[in-house]
């Protein structure tokens, strides 16, 4: 494997940060209502920070898999989307150094890259790894969002309901350094929030305000809401207008409320959105549903 030191260039000015959390939050792999988007846009934008250390992005991207945009003005090319694959330095709303992993997932050099960021926490005395992610889930908007955790040591894993029992998924590239980082003796946790699979293609700001919930409860960082509360508060408002507008969607909603509540009893089987239950599927149920918030989006704005 070629150098990982080669893959990232630090910054000469590196300030003083103690033992700080790492937070990644990587783009690429499933991010089910845009949760860990709106969260990583919610820190960049509330908290002061700066560039500490830059990754080869032409050594890492596929271009051609995701290319990035160019912007075309009459007869020129005036601008270029550059792809940022950055570890930032932030400090949070109590003056506590902290670091964000941001940026699209690569697509090659796994191993490599993994290695780049481990040497980063070893050099910058990281003392906890926290990643992001948000899946969907077959579970309604109307009930408390869930999570799945999980992380290098058990003591480090908060109590929480516990999902899901075995399964294999496709990899990624935060979840492997998880993995690598458990494997070198290093502390990483990782958080995956519930999404109604319903609403997995729009923002679903509830779920990223409990996300950053996690963060700040597992990290003790301060980190406070802000606007993003308001968002959240307004998203269920909004869901709740657009139901009342459908008996049937009401109806499915209504649905996956009863498969929750028995498998919280302990009475149900898997809420994994593509599992089978004894009701409709998930892809059944949230079908019809999608269909109506799009039509929903495409309505025209006026007086009603």
């Amino acid at each position: 494997m070629l150098d990982p030191a080669d893959l990232y260039q630090l910054s000469a000015d590196v300030p003083p940060l103690g033992a700080p959390v790492l937070v990644q939050a990587l783009d690429g792999f499933v991010d089910a209502g845009s949760v860990r988007q709106i969260v990583r846009q919610h820190l960049l934008g509330s908290f002061d920070s700066r560039v500490l250390a830059r990754f080869a992005h032409d050594e890492l991207i596929d271009y051609r898999a995701r290319r990035p945009p160019l912007t075309f003005v009459q007869d020129r090319w005036s601008a270029y989307d550059e792809p940022v694959l950055a570890l930032h330095a932030l400090t949070d709303a109590g003056g506590t150094p902290f670091l964000l992993l941001a940026g699209p997932e690569p697509d090659i050099q796994w191993e490599r890259f993994a290695g780049a960021v481990m040497q980063l926490v070893d050099r910058l005395g990281v003392r906890l790894t926290i990643g992001l992610n948000a899946i969907p889930m077959a579970v309604p908007h109307t009930r408390p969002v869930g999570m799945t955790a999980h992380g290098t040591r058990p003591e480090l894993v908060p109590k929480s309901e516990r999902w899901i029992d075995t399964v294999q998924v496709p990899s990624s590239a935060g979840n492997l350094l998880e993995y690598r980082l458990g494997a070198a003796g290093r502390d990483a946790i990782g958080f995956a929030v519930h999404v109604p699979h319903y609403l997995a293609q729009v923002e679903f700001a509830p779920a990223a305000q409990f996300l950053l919930e996690q963060v700040e409860r597992a990290s003790g960082l301060v980190l406070p809401a802000g606007e993003l509360s308001a968002t959240a508060d307004a998203t269920l408002v909004s869901i709740a207008g657009q139901l009342a507008d459908s008996a049937e969607v009401a109806a499915a909603v209504r649905a996956l409320e009863v498969q929750y509540d028995a498998f919280v009893g302990g009475h149900g089987r898997g809420l994994l959105a593509e599992g089978r239950t004894s009701l409709p599927t998930a892809d059944e149920l949230g079908a019809e549903l999608e269909q109506f918030l799009a039509d929903q989006s495409r309505r025209p704005e006026g007086p009603d």
